[in-house]
Formats: structure tokens, C-alpha cells, sequence
């Protein structure tokens, strides 16, 4: 009987041969300290369950009615002494598991710098962190060093015991960046920036993946994570700078386009405005920046003259149901200066320098226009309006 008890624990023990517990012996600090506070949580409510459990059975047992030696108390029904204990025993535990979540809570902000590189040696000046910018693309990774001016796709590699700050956003749909060995995972969003800092304390090759379901390519959506020495880290890029491929804006939105599966690949040098263009959904010629549009909005809006201001959206799949503008999906197109939108209307009547007349052009500036809802008043008709830069489809 023992015998063939053995073996049907067999294919159990082949199952979890198979398993990676990388979450509970990471190769970073902060995943770690994430590890720890998991351990001693789930230890301290055991001091609960534990023993719940084990009276559960004690109670059906001693209790049963077969039993004479249990004393028999059919009008007992209080006992400060039990009551002290049920009540001051979960309390108890559950101060402490408060305070150590909340301590945790705030030493693991994902968006606070860490201060120590592993047990005992605590960040210094010395310490310069490596700059990420992460971008979740459909269905794949984009990495970009500014630091270094290269990018990758599907590869991300930093040195052993630098801190690394990552910027992270999304191109379309929100996603979950998440590398187990060295942190939490946390959100990619479209028009948003999250933060994440964390430290790799040991070489290695590890997974990094989306932890949140994002469309067909999903399952594909994984990564290689290299911890490397600094001769090593040195080494991957100079190979990344030996590519031929330049990511710039127009690359990269051929790289944006769904697709699933994609190959590791480096290009050798960046659009240093690429990831803010990314991130303010501007990366499309001619587009406005959504930071563009909220400084202008902080400061009063374009008013009736920036009614017209649109160029068609092409994140919308179908048209703006209830649109205030109608049924054409569109976005604010970048604001020229005045000199410019002077140089668009000329070109637009065919006229030369010679015919064009200097004058004042202040009002498209802003200077001497009434604040929204203190009335209205037309700037010079003869100055050029905002509006020419509407393109008609």
C-alpha cells in the first residue's frame, strides 16, 4: 500500500520538477523585498488559520456524540477568558500585518528611487541609474537608451548592481510590464508615463512578459531580460550600435503596426524625441502634442479661432459617435507661429512676398484677445486665421 502511495506522488513530483519559482528566489533587491513581505504575511495569518483548522478538527472530535469523556455543559453560553482570545489573537495579527504592509507599501513604490543595491550597501552618488524608456507596442516590446542613444525590440539588457529607472507607456491598448526576477509588474498606458525602479543583483537570463491580455498576439508578447557585467553591458551595446537601423519617427510607425512574434532587433541610433512624441500621441507629422493642447488649455484655449483646427485621428476605427465637431474623427493640428500661418495663407491665394504687406500679427499670438466668456471680439479679418491649417479630406 505505502508502495503504490510512492508512486501516484510520482507524476506530481515530475509536474513540479518543471516549475520555476523565480518569484520566490529572485535576482533582484526590490523583487526580494517583495518576496520577504509575502512570506511574512502569509506567516502571520497562518498563526490564524493554523490553528483554526486544527481546532476545527478537535472540536468535531472531542465533541462527537459517541464521546464520554467530554464534559456535557448544554447551558453554557459565555467565557471571558475564550472571548479575550478569539477577539485579541486576529487583532493582533491583523496590526501587525497593517504595519507592515504599509511600510512596504511606501519602501516598494515602484515610482520611489530605490536606496540600497542589496542588504548592506545602500545607493550612492556613485550609483548613476540606467535610463529605460519602455513602450508597449501590439504585440511587442520597444526598449530605447536614451543614455545611450540606441533601441531594441524584444531585448532589454542592464549591468549587475546599477539602478535602473524605467519610464514606461503604451502605444495603444494598456498592457502589464512585468520581469519577476527583478520587480512587481506594472501598467503600460497610452497617454500616461508609469515608473518603475529596480536593481538586477545576479547575471542571468530572465523571462519579462505582458501580464495583461491585450488582443491576439498576447501569448507572444514575452521578452529576454539580461543581467550582464559591465564589460558584457558594454559589449551588448556596441553590438546594438553596429546595427544598421535608425528609429526614427517614421520607422517607428511602421513598427507600431500590429504584428506578432517579432524578432529580437537593435537600431543604432534614436529620434531623441521619439518617446515624448510617443507618449504625448503626436509621433504623426503635423499633430499637436497632447502637453501642447493642456499648456494651451491651462491658458485660456484657442477659442472660436481653434474651432477648426483638425486633421482626421487615425487611432479611431469608426466615426466619433456624438462628436461636438460632427461625424469626422480628428485632432488638433500643431499651432504654427505667426510668421508661418502668414507664409500658408500667401501660398494658398499664390501670392508673392512682394504682394504681401507687413502688418501686425500680434493677435495670433495671443496678445490683446479676450478671456473665454468675457465676449467676443474678431482679430483683424485680414490676418491670417488659424483655421487655413485644416486639411479637407
Amino acid at each position: 500500500m505505502k508502495r503504490s502511495g510512492a508512486l501516484l506522488l510520482l507524476p506530481l513530483a515530475v509536474l513540479l520538477s518543471g516549475c520555476d519559482f523565480v518569484v520566490l528566489s529572485p535576482a533582484g533587491d526590490v523583487a526580494a523585498q517583495q518576496r520577504d513581505l509575502l512570506v511574512v504575511s502569509t506567516l502571520l495569518m497562518l498563526l490564524i488559520i493554523v490553528p483554526v483548522m486544527a481546532l476545527t478538527v478537535l472540536f468535531a472530535w472531542r465533541y462527537r456524540q459517541s464521546s464520554t469523556t467530554a464534559t456535557y455543559t448544554p447551558d453554557w453560553d459565555h467565557s471571558t477568558k475564550l472571548e479575550l482570545v478569539i477577539w485579541a489573537a486576529p487583532l493582533l495579527v491583523i496590526i501587525c500585518l497593517g504595519a507592515l504592509t504599509w511600510l512596504g507599501t511606501h519602501l516598494l513604490d515602484p515610482y520611489r528611487r530605490i536606496d540600497r543595491i542589496e542588504p548592506g550597501q545602500p545607493v550612492t552618488q556613485n550609483h548613476k541609474p540606467l535610463r529605460v524608456e519602455v513602450v508597449a507596442l501590439d504585440w511587442k516590446w520597444l526598449f530605447i537608451y536614451p543614455d545611450y542613444g540606441i533601441a531594441s525590440v524584444n531585448e532589454l539588457a542592464a549591468p549587475v548592481n546599477q539602478p535602473i529607472d524605467f519610464r514606461i507607456t503604451s502605444s495603444t491598448v494598456m498592457n502589464s510590464f512585468y520581469i519577476p526576477a527583478l520587480a512587481g509588474q506594472i501598467y503600460a498606458m497610452p497617454a500616461m508615463e508609469t515608473k518603475l525602479h529596480a536593481v538586477v543583483n545576479r547575471p542571468g537570463t530572465y523571462i519579462g512578459f505582458s501580464a495583461n491580455y491585450s488582443g491576439a498576439g498576447f501569448s507572444g508578447m514575452h521578452f529576454a531580460f539580461h543581467g550582464l557585467s559591465d564589460q558584457a553591458f558594454a559589449d551588448w551595446v556596441a553590438q546594438a550600435k553596429s546595427a544598421q537601423g535608425t528609429l526614427s519617427r517614421e520607422t517607428y510607425l511602421e513598427l507600431e503596426r500590429p504584428s506578432e512574434n517579432e524578432p529580437v532587433r537593435h537600431y543604432a541610433s534614436v529620434d531623441p524625441d521619439l518617446f515624448g512624441a510617443i507618449l504625448n500621441l503626436c509621433v504623426e507629422p503635423g499633430k499637436m502634442c497632447m502637453n501642447e493642447m493642456m499648456s494651451i488649455d491651462a491658458k485660456g484655449g484657442l477659442g472660436l479661432a481653434g474651432v477648426r483646427n483638425t486633421l482626421p485621428l487615425q487611432y479611431d476605427k469608426v466615426a466619433r459617435r456624438g462628436a461636438v465637431f460632427g461625424n469626422d474623427p480628428s485632432y488638433v493640428a500643431s499651432i504654427c507661429t505667426a510668421e508661418e500661418a502668414a507664409a500658408a495663407s500667401r501660398a494658398a491665394r499664390n501670392d508673392d512676398d512682394k504682394d504681401w504687406p507687413l502688418r501686425d500679427l500680434s493677435p495670433l499670438r495671443g496678445v490683446g484677445l479676450l478671456a473665454p466668456g468675457t465676449g467676443s471680439r474678431r482679430a483683424d479679418a485680414e490676418t491670417p486665421s488659424l483655421g487655413l491649417l485644416r486639411l479637407e479630406l
